[in-house]
């Protein structure tokens, strides 16, 4: 085992500065026809994830996997975030996603500029109670396009097996969308930490689980997702530490 790691850390390096360059290559062919029709920026951003799927089971041996019924109709996706590849999966399944994101990414070059072109809502974590007013304005004027409006409740990365609290914005945008909300469990951060460079082999899972129907008080539907995320997500990393 010590003599694989270093290779393994070595094309995991590799697997992520080809991947930014990828990134850089298709922002840049695709910018024009972007700006040209937000279609064409979609298109881009799934390229990206195909690009990003292939390349990481070519180069790492980390194998990626979608389970459940993707929604294709406008729905709220309230999804367990641990890292960037669940970004990558969930957006890759979904016909129209945008994500509810921190505002600091807008100023990211090129993903910020095509998260806005997709729809995306940024938001500010430092200011609550405005940030949530406006994120729900946004959706309710008509500010993010249709689409699958993708949020992490829980509001940042969290570690597989670890908890962290679920914050009230998702009720409250549940609530005013009187969308179907679909919840996504994960076990990628068994393979792509939170922070490093190192990619572990297997197989990478993101679920989309039953969704939840519209009507459920917030304190209900909150209890709900969380303990539907939860022990999915805590299925899918005992499936994925098995035997390690």
């Amino acid at each position: 085992m010590r003599r694989i790691l270093p290779l393994q850390w070595l094309l995991s390096l590799i697997f992520i500065v080809q991947m930014y360059v990828a990134m850089l290559v298709i922002g840049v062919v695709m910018l024009i026809p972007a700006l040209i029709d937000r279609r064409h920026a979609h298109t881009a951003c799934r390229s990206f994830c195909a690009w990003v799927r292939i390349s990481l089971r070519v180069l790492t041996g980390l194998n990626t996997e979608v389970r459940g019924p993707v929604p294709q109709t406008e729905v709220l996706i309230a999804a367990k975030h641990q890292s960037f590849l669940d970004i990558i999966l969930i957006f890759g399944a979904v016909p129209r996603g945008k994500f509810v994101m921190k505002k600091e990414l807008v100023m990211a070059p090129i993903l910020g500029w095509y998260a806005l072109r997709i729809g995306c809502v940024p938001v500010d974590r430092g200011k609550r109670g405005a940030a949530i007013s406006r994120m729900m304005a946004d959706v309710k004027s008509g500010a993010s396009l249709p689409g699958q409006l993708i949020i992490y409740p829980q509001g940042t990365r969290v570690a597989p097996g670890v908890r962290a609290p679920y914050k009230v914005g998702t009720a409250l945008l549940y609530s005013q969308l009187k969308q179907d909300c679909v919840p996504v469990a994960t076990n990628v951060g068994v393979f792509w930490p939170k922070r490093g460079i190192l990619r572990k082999p297997g197989t990478a899972v993101v679920e989309f689980l039953p969704p939840l129907q519209p009507g459920l008080s917030n304190s209900a539907f909150m209890a709900t997702l969380e303990r539907e995320v939860e022990t999915a997500s805590d299925a899918l990393l005992a499936e994925a530490t098995r035997g390690a």
